[in-house]
């Protein structure tokens, strides 16, 4: 027995050896939840490295805002330990590169996501900003851009009212630098005219500043740049579309019948052959009241489960509730928005709501890539 002995203890070794190619084989029965494809075919598997039992590679997320981060990394994990020993020790390195499907148009922007509401009054503005931010919470490079050229918002809620962007020359032309505040870069007609005015322009006028903001900024690398489109369904709206290939766009209502009428004729536009814009989804704003002293309770002032009975009939992403609380208001008016308060329930509200966005971006672009190789 013991003339058997070290033959068994090398061949104990040879078989603790771990290759790549079994690193790979086991990581192959992980799927990535949204694209129901391995992680191995999707190329997300990469820097794989191995010394004796230790093992470690970098899994590649379409986004660093993504909300199955943990899970998809406790699958490649248990994955390892299932499929090739369970005396490996495993380094998971969760990075991300964000996809984007097509040139948008503006160099450097993987992403244009539009935010829009089929009426005004629901707080399109309020979620547009705090997606923005959201966004830029969790590593994401953001841009936003105050479309609403009749009723800019975006220099009040940034605390911005008296700022002007400068002017630097790039390539030899003379280019916009957007404001830079709480990570994310910003553009509004805010900056240049004054807040106490009026902005009488016709269609033409606004279609051409509206275009100013895409095509005169030096908006740099971003991974997302965001759209405040003014309510309704107008000129802004047809501009932007037609002139920038756009991701997709969010859709802004309240509970109420009106409202909900009104977003279907938002997300109608969208759908229109002439446009053809995914809708990642629908956020119903103010869903429900709860007061201070009473956090637990919940009142729907005004309806209960519109957004979501929308979302459900026109087959698009519900992207959740955000309730009708005086502090979103109160931190926009005050130039900080929410949810740069990280102990307030209300970020982590739109926070989550950003990761389901960003969720929804990745699975556009991936469809639509496998759409072309067809």
């Amino acid at each position: 027995m013991t003339l058997f002995a070290p033959l068994l203890g090398i061949f104990a070794l040879i078989m603790a050896i771990i290759t790549k190619e079994q690193i790979l084989q086991a990581l192959g029965n992980v799927e990535e939840p949204d694209l129901k494809k391995d992680l191995v075919t999707l190329n997300m598997i990469q820097d794989v490295h191995i010394e004796g039992m230790k093992v470690s590679f970098s899994v590649i997320l379409t986004t660093p805002a993504c909300p199955l981060k943990a899970m998809i990394e406790n699958a490649c994990r248990n994955a390892i330990l299932h499929f090739i020993s369970k005396e490996a020790e495993v380094h998971i390195n969760m990075t991300s590169r964000v996809t984007s499907q097509k040139n948008t148009g503006v160099p450097g922007v993987k992403n244009i996501i539009a935010v829009a509401s089929g009426k005004g009054g629901v707080g399109k503005s309020t979620v547009a900003v705090n997606l923005a931010l959201g966004l830029a919470k969790t590593g994401a490079k953001v841009g936003l851009i105050d479309a609403d050229i009749y009723g800019p918002s975006i220099p009040i809620m940034f605390g911005l009212e008296n700022a002007r962007p400068k002017a630097s020359q790039v390539d030899g032309k003379t280019r916009i630098e957007p404001i830079k505040k709480y990570g994310v870069k910003l553009l509004s007609i805010g900056f240049f005219t004054d807040p106490n005015q009026p902005v009488p322009w016709r269609g033409p006028m606004v279609s051409t500043a509206v275009k100013q903001l895409f095509n005169d900024a030096d908006w740099g690398e971003l991974d997302y740049l965001v759209v405040d489109l003014p309510p309704g369904t107008g000129d802004i709206h047809i501009t932007v579309t037609q002139s920038f290939p756009v991701t997709g766009a969010v859709i802004v209502t309240t509970p109420q019948n009106v409202a909900l009428a009104d977003a279907k004729k938002g997300i109608g536009m969208f759908m229109m052959n002439a446009i053809n814009v995914p809708v990642l989804g629908i956020v119903e704003n103010m869903s429900y009241f709860t007061p201070a002293e009473l956090p637990e309770n919940k009142y729907y002032i005004f309806g209960q489960g519109g957004g979501k009975k929308l979302a459900d009939q026109l087959e698009v992403p519900f992207l959740g509730e955000i309730p009708l609380v005086k502090s979103i208001s109160d931190s926009g008016d005050a130039g900080t928005p929410i949810v740069l308060d990280e102990d307030n329930i209300m970020a982590k509200a739109f926070v989550g709501m950003a990761k389901k966005v960003a969720q929804q971006v990745a699975i556009c672009n991936a469809n639509a890539i496998n759409v072309e190789k067809l």
